[in-house]
């Protein structure tokens, strides 16, 4: 009798135990079936419902992904920025040195031309013709115009040498002419300025001057050249000579 009691006890508690359990598989199971049937890319935590494993997971990994694709569009975009700024560096510094350029050929070009103006200038300066000394139509000119040819032929005279005979021979008629003295008595007249014989003349006739015995500057400096040859300088004659 009373094993019979303790039996139907410990039958009574079993049943109760085993409910229990099968009630919890079956709350398992349908918690199972129904986390297996929502769609795979429901992540969404229910408010108040604790997330599982699976969906804490699955959002790190969204976080993830989502983390490296801001990371790369920055680190796309910062290489952007680098290539814009090295291709603007590049451009600026193609500028820069367009510009050097540009000056150095600038500057090239006008010391160019400064040097071919002065060249033109001095080109110019030497084919100016120089204007011809003009002398006056009277003895001081005559007289002045021969120490110039005298000068450039390397003939000794000075003005005042060629004045004071010029003055005592012909009075400074360049038509006088003596037709009195042996000269004339033997054909040879002298002539002019000077009184000048004709082989004398031609003789000592100073090239570039007139072949007119009469001629002003012609005859001052054959008599010139002449007593330069006899006398050593016009200088030197007091006299007839």
């Amino acid at each position: 009798m009373p094993k019979n009691i303790l039996n139907r006890a410990h039958s009574r508690q079993l049943t109760k135990h085993h409910k229990i359990a099968v009630a919890g598989v079956a709350a398992l199971g349908t918690a199972a079936l129904a986390f297996s049937a929502a769609p795979s890319n429901a992540e969404t935590v229910t408010t108040g419902a604790p997330a599982t494993t699976a969906q804490v997971a699955a959002t790190g990994t969204v976080l993830k992904n989502v983390k490296g694709t801001v990371t790369d569009q920055l680190a796309a975009k910062n290489i952007k920025l680098d290539t814009l700024a090295a291709q603007k560096k590049a451009a600026d510094a193609a500028v820069a040195k367009k510009a050097a350029v540009d000056a150095a050929v600038k500057k090239a070009a006008q010391e160019r031309a400064v040097t071919a103006a002065a060249g033109r200038s001095a080109q110019r300066l030497e084919m100016q013709p120089v204007a011809a000394k003009t002398y006056a139509n009277n003895l001081d000119g005559w007289i002045r115009q021969s120490l110039d040819i005298m000068k450039a032929k390397r003939i000794p005279g000075s003005y005042s040498g060629l004045h004071r005979n010029i003055m005592r021979e012909s009075s400074g008629n360049p038509q006088a002419i003596n037709n009195w003295d042996i000269n004339a008595v033997n054909g040879i007249p002298s002539k002019g300025l000077l009184q000048v014989i004709p082989p004398t003349f031609q003789a000592y006739h100073v090239p570039g001057t007139s072949w007119n015995i009469y001629d002003p500057v012609a005859n001052i400096t054959a008599a010139a050249n002449y007593a330069a040859h006899r006398y050593g300088s016009i200088d030197n004659v007091n006299s007839a000579y």
